[in-house]
Order: structure tokens, then C-alpha cells, then sequence
């Protein structure tokens, strides 16, 4: 998996502080909504929702909070009817970007990512046009302190996860998506818990741009992440 982004990268594109959290919260309480909803309420027989679940653990969401959108989803309660989009587009910097959202209004939702790119100087782009340079990956994070890389690897490997890479303080263990369930309960029968497991979006090469650059296509970056349909936003930027 040469030329992805370094998990390093999607996390930051992901990170949540204090001032973002209620944006984090929802966008995991959509997705439990989604889930629940193509997959059913057990998380046990239902791989997404069990994702969607650790999320909102991982973000401090509060129980009611997961469980009111389990029902949401189930319809014992009302919710809104969410549907999946994924939206393609470049930046001013030739920077491939996926954009994942969950909307209940897709008229308003295009118009509002179509806008967020034209007035950063990117277009959206045709469906397939620029999905076809990444590809749909399962991620798990595993702390160095206290594990082995070796162990990690062979444990990995055997479970069907496709490469691990040292990040320095967190082993990136990269699976097939139908392998991701499989590789994760192996880590946890063998004691080992993932700091983060999720799907991700990994480019198959990246793009080197100057400093400023980056900072542009980040700019759009995060504009797109701060829309409150958005659930992910990766790119094919590479590191600096």
C-alpha cells in the first residue's frame, strides 16, 4: 500500500476538539441511524453499527445519546431518512477529494459541497471520476507501547489483513473491508485492543504540493468536514 496517506493524516482530518464535538456526535448519530437501518439494531450481527458504536464511545458520546439513535433507526422513535451520497471533486491544486455524506435533503447537500468548492477555486466532479484512484480500505490503530511489531504483523497477516506500517507510536494494520470484522476480533481474542478501527478511503498514490498549497487544499478540506452532512473527507494529498 505504497503512496497512501499515513493514518497520521486521516486521523488529524478526523480530530475532534471541544469545539467540534457536537458535529462529531452527530455525524456518529447518523451513521448509527444508517446502520441500523440497512444492517439491524444488534451490533453483534451488524459490523457497521458495531463501528459506528465504538465511534461514539471513542467521542465520549453518552450512552442515551448511542441508544436513541439505535432507535431512530430501528423506527421505534421518529428520525429523519438519511441517505448515503459520495461526491467527487478536485481542489484549485489538483487534489483529488471523496466526500462522504449523509443527507436528508441531497438537492441542498450538492448545492452546498458544489459551493464550498467553486469558492475555494475546486470543482465537483463526474461520478467515477475520481474514485477510481482510491480504494475502499478497513483501518485498525494498535498502540506500540507494550506489543511487538512482529507479533502485530503475523497476527495481522494471518487474519487476513493485507499490510501493517509503523507510524511510531501506532501500528497501521490495513485490511480488506469483508476482512476488517475478522482482523479485529482476532486482535481482541489475543488481548489487544485497537485504539481506532474504521473504513477509510486510501488513494492509491498521492500528490506533492508546495507549503502553501497545502494549506489552500486543507483550507477546503476542512471547510467541506465543518458541513454538517459530511461524514468523512479524504484526499490524495501527500505528506510534506
Amino acid at each position: 500500500m505504497a503512496g497512501h496517506n499515513k493514518w497520521s493524516k486521516i486521523k488529524r482530518q478526523k480530530a475532534v476538539t471541544d469545539a467540534r464535538r457536537s458535529k462529531a456526535w452527530a455525524v456518529i448519530t447518523r451513521d448509527i441511524m444508517v446502520a441500523v437501518r440497512d444492517g439491524g439494531p444488534d451490533p453483534g450481527m451488524n459490523a457497521r453499527l458495531a463501528l459506528a458504536v465504538q465511534k461514539g464511545k471513542r467521542e465520549n458520546m453518552p450512552k442515551d445519546n448511542i441508544e436513541r439513535a439505535i432507535r431512530r433507526g430501528s423506527g421505534e422513535i421518529e428520525g429523519n431518512n438519511y441517505k448515503e451520497c459520495v461526491y467527487e471533486g478536485y481542489s484549485a491544486q489538483g487534489v483529488a477529494i471523496m466526500v462522504d455524506a449523509l443527507t436528508d435533503n441531497t438537492n441542498r447537500t450538492v448545492a452546498d459541497v458544489r459551493s464550498i468548492f467553486s469558492k475555494s477555486g475546486g470543482s465537483l466532479a463526474s461520478s467515477g471520476s475520481v474514485a477510481y484512484q482510491f480504494d475502499r480500505k478497513g483501518i485498525l490503530q494498535i498502540p506500540v507501547a507494550g506489543h511487538d511489531e512482529l507479533t502485530i504483523f503475523e497476527l495481522a497477516i494471518e487474519a487476513g489483513a493485507e499490510d501493517m506500517e509503523n507510524e511510531g507510536d501506532s501500528f497501521m494494520v490495513i485490511t480488506p473491508v469483508e476482512q476488517l470484522d475478522a482482523v479485529q476480533t482476532a486482535f481482541r481474542q489475543a488481548g489487544i485492543t485497537a485504539d481506532d478501527v474504521r473504513l477509510v478511503r486510501l488513494p492509491q498514490s498521492t500528490v506533492e504540493l508546495t507549503p502553501d498549497q497545502v494549506r489552500q487544499t486543507e483550507s477546503l478540506v476542512l471547510k467541506l468536514e465543518d458541513h454538517p452532512d459530511v461524514q468523512e473527507v479524504f484526499t490524495n494529498l501527500g505528506q510534506p
